[in-house]
């Protein structure tokens, strides 16, 4: 009995003499040959402040700066050691804990996104689990606006994990929460994404969710494809299903604008005698909210979700919405509209006729 427990104290202080070799050796060697292969394959500056293990054998890296892309507060992953005894890197666990990324549309349209320079062939990398926590990306699109336009997804928290049963599958469950900030560091909206994706089957079952969204922060994008009058507010509620198989991918979609409130233009109004001013109040509902269900017919490997593939459908959507409307609400809607502009002559007449 005795024996038995000298060796298995021995092998004990064995194990934990390595540990402890290994994580100096980490925390000596490892930061500089990380920030290398960071800057070799990615062609940016890279810092890394620090380089530690923790048992049973997770790798953590701590204040990792790569340019003025990416920073991030730690990263822990446990790689799977009988994996790379046959040359697979299998991890079992990635945390990124408050990333930031600062993401830029140049005027041209290209992505600041950094090139992967990679020589030789890269030994195949297995994930089963990860966890993004509070993580922000930074969007600054200056294609749109010379001076940047800027939105933000902040408290970003992701977590996609392997599903348990069964054991063949390779099919992953997901889920992702974001709030939208603008540049003025208000929140205008939030983002929730769950479901199962089997990427290899091309099979997808999930649900995407946007909520309370004032869509005004978007108005470079949209122009007067909502309205020709300039919104001042107005809030976006969007509740899609997505559902694949085989590839065919179907996104059900219903959406809902409501709040819309117009800002009031300076001086008089143009004596524009086109509807199309007021168009969307065509498309509302009695108490002055949009929604349309529509749906669209894309490839998972390849999803088509261009604005010339959304519009008509959009508007197919809405003009189901009008013909829903009852002949009393149109003729009112219209009457209204033809009104509004009638006085609008009279009051043009007097001015130039003065």
């Amino acid at each position: 009995m005795k024996k038995k427990f000298k060796v298995i104290t021995w092998i004990l202080v064995f194990f934990l003499t390595v540990f402890l070799a290994a994580n100096i050796l980490f925390a000596i060697f490892a930061p500089r040959i990380i920030e290398t292969q960071i800057e070799q394959n990615l062609k940016l500056k890279a810092s890394l402040s620090k380089v530690s293990l923790t048992l049973p054998f997770t790798i953590n890296l701590e204040r990792l700066e790569i340019g003025d892309f990416a920073s991030i507060k730690r990263v822990s992953l446990s790689p799977n050691l009988i994996g790379l005894l046959f040359g697979k890197i299998v991890i079992h666990g990635l945390t990124v804990v408050d990333p930031v990324i600062n993401l830029v549309q140049l005027a041209d349209g290209k992505l600041n996104l950094p090139s992967l320079e990679q020589k030789g062939k890269s030994p195949a990398v297995y994930l089963t689990s990860l966890r993004v926590q509070n993580g922000k990306i930074i969007f600054t699109d200056k294609k749109i606006a010379p001076e940047g336009l800027q939105i933000i997804l902040d408290k970003l928290n992701i977590k996609i994990s392997k599903v348990t049963l069964p054991i063949a599958s390779l099919a992953a469950n997901f889920s992702l929460r974001a709030e939208l900030v603008n540049s003025r560091l208000l929140p205008f909206g939030s983002i929730v994404f769950d479901g199962q994706l089997d990427y290899p089957a091309q099979d997808m079952d999930a649900d995407f969710k946007v909520k309370n969204l004032n869509v005004v922060n978007f108005a470079p994008y949209y122009g007067d494809f909502i309205s020709n009058k300039k919104l001042a507010s107005g809030l976006l509620n969007l509740s899609s299903v997505f559902k694949a198989k085989k590839n065919d991918l179907q996104i059900v979609t219903d959406f809902t604008l409501s709040n819309l409130i117009y800002e009031k233009a300076e001086g008089p109004e143009p004596a524009s005698l086109n509807l199309a001013d007021n168009a969307l109040d065509l498309f509302t509902d009695e108490n002055g909210n949009l929604r349309l269900e529509f749906k669209i017919d894309t490839k998972l490997n390849n999803p088509d979700l261009s604005l010339e593939k959304i519009k008509p459908v959009i508007l197919k959507a809405a003009m189901k919405n009008l013909v829903n409307q009852s002949p009393e609400q149109l003729v009112d809607k219209v009457t209204t509209a033809i009104d509004k502009y009638k006085e609008m002559g009279k009051e043009l007449k007097k001015i130039f006729g003065k």
